[in-house]
């Protein structure tokens, strides 16, 4: 018997992937989301030119459109993210380049991937950054700090080991289930619904 399906959980979800290191966080996030796939109204991607290029030189043997979501170009400003009127609930940008970063926390929106972070913010709904860069510089701290004050969600790209992870994957996915939970899908390890 098929458990039934709650109109109130029901979440559209923007991901973001751009061309900071750690393709394999952005992989396993598209994976967890496919699998509450009947539970999610929409799930749109945008991929940086550079994120893609990061894609196929870290994950060479894995497409990128393999699991059937609503992909946009990053130079389109006519997909539905770009409007506020298009009430995503959440977005995740996982992993996030400190560029991307410093063009969000400053307001300029000169791809599909910051006009939707932007859009996120101005409406007031979740945005979550998955930063991907060590060590920081002073100008990376003060652009989180503006993000966190406009009510955005920085996460670095730090993942724990009290899981006792014994696989690479599984160390990744405490992050992944980390942003995803923060983007209100509560699918990690103890098989939470959303």
């Amino acid at each position: 018997m098929e458990p039934k399906k709650d109109n109130m959980l029901t979440k559209r979800i923007i991901l973001g992937i751009t061309g900071a290191s750690g393709s394999l966080y952005a992989h396993l996030t598209l994976k967890k989301l496919a699998e509450i796939r009947d539970r999610l109204e929409e799930v749109a991607v945008v991929v940086s030119k550079t994120g893609e290029q990061v894609w196929k030189y870290e994950l060479a043997d894995i497409p990128l459109n393999t699991f059937g979501f609503q992909r946009y170009p990053p130079d389109s400003f006519f997909a539905p993210m770009a409007s506020g009127s298009s009430a995503y609930d959440a977005m995740i940008i996982i992993p996030c380049s400190v560029g991307t970063l410093g063009r969000i926390a400053a307001g300029t929106a000169d791809d599909l991937m910051t006009r939707a972070a932007d859009v996120m913010l101005k409406e007031r709904r979740k945005l979550v950054l998955v930063v991907r860069e060590a060590p920081y510089s002073l100008i990376h701290i003060r652009n989180m700090e503006t993000i966190t004050q406009a009510g955005g969600i920085i996460l670095p790209a730090c993942p724990g080991f009290y899981m006792h992870s014994t696989t690479l994957e599984e160390i990744c996915l405490t992050v992944v289930e980390r942003a995803l939970a923060l983007a209100g899908l509560q699918i990690g390890h103890k098989g939470f619904g959303i």
